[in-house]
């Protein structure tokens, strides 16, 4: 499948940071996954009282609906425009997930950032996981919603445009970048931009610019949330003076 994305859309991910694919995968795999998830909850889906935590994290996630719905030939062929043919590695994990209950308490995590992809000098401390200004061991944050998310239903919250603010503040840091917490103190000092929110039907996917700024909220709608947000990986580096949409978004940031 070649061109999945239009270049209003490529136009969109380099301007704005992020483009948005409806029915990436099916509704049929996201229920499937969603089955496995509430077996490991060990939480009742049709008893809000067993609810009692806003956020609970499970674990690794390589079972087939997860791996499936993140290479289908919708993805993949938008991973190479956006990425480059070649450059990428197919997913086979999606990582952990934070499954957002409905909740007056705070989650407790819903502090902006960027996240991060290579180690720093301790490879066991996340929090010194860096970032650097070519986003080496990261081609895409995504976004994978396993259920239908609504605006009440904690979505993602998405700074449009942050990635031309992150690839300024990166590019005098050279190779070895910025620790994630050293980072997500300058968010703070960046301008103000406009939010999305990353709402959509389950099966939809946000394929966002690895130094798109983002943040998690409170959920106040009525079912839980179900989404996983995997990096893509690399294969080979990237670079400022690449091809790719990945690329020439912050070749025009720095220009």
């Amino acid at each position: 499948m070649e061109g999945i994305l239009n270049a209003q859309q490529t136009d969109q991910f380099i301007e704005h940071g992020f483009v948005r694919i409806d029915q990436a995968f099916t509704a049929e795999t996201a229920a499937q996954a969603r089955h496995i998830l509430w077996n490991d909850l060990g939480l009742s889906p049709n008893d809000p009282a067993t609810w009692t935590k806003p956020v609970v994290r499970l674990g690794m996630y390589a079972q087939e609906p997860f791996v499936a719905s993140a290479n289908t030939p919708i993805l993949h062929a938008a991973f190479d425009q956006l990425v480059g043919a070649g450059k990428w590695l197919p997913c086979r994990s999606m990582g952990t997930f934070p499954v957002r209950f409905p909740s007056d308490e705070d989650p407790g995590d819903t502090g902006w950032h960027v996240d991060a992809s290579f180690p720093g000098d301790d490879p066991s401390n996340y929090w010194e996981y860096r970032v650097n200004v070519h986003s080496k061991g990261r081609g895409l944050l995504m976004l994978f919603l396993y259920s239908d998310v609504g605006e009440h239903d904690a979505p993602t919250r998405i700074r449009i445009g942050s990635h031309k603010d992150v690839a300024r503040v990166l590019a005098p840091e050279g190779d070895r970048g910025l620790a994630f917490m050293e980072l997500a103190e300058k968010l703070a000092g960046m301008p103000e931009r406009e939010v999305a929110l990353a709402t959509g039907k389950a099966g939809t996917v946000y394929l966002c610019h690895p130094f798109l700024a983002h943040a998690a909220q409170p959920h106040h709608g009525t079912e839980p949330k179900f989404m996983a947000q995997p990096p893509l990986l690399l294969r080979g580096d990237l670079s400022v003076n690449g091809p790719s949409c990945v690329e020439r978004a912050i070749r025009l940031a720095l220009a």
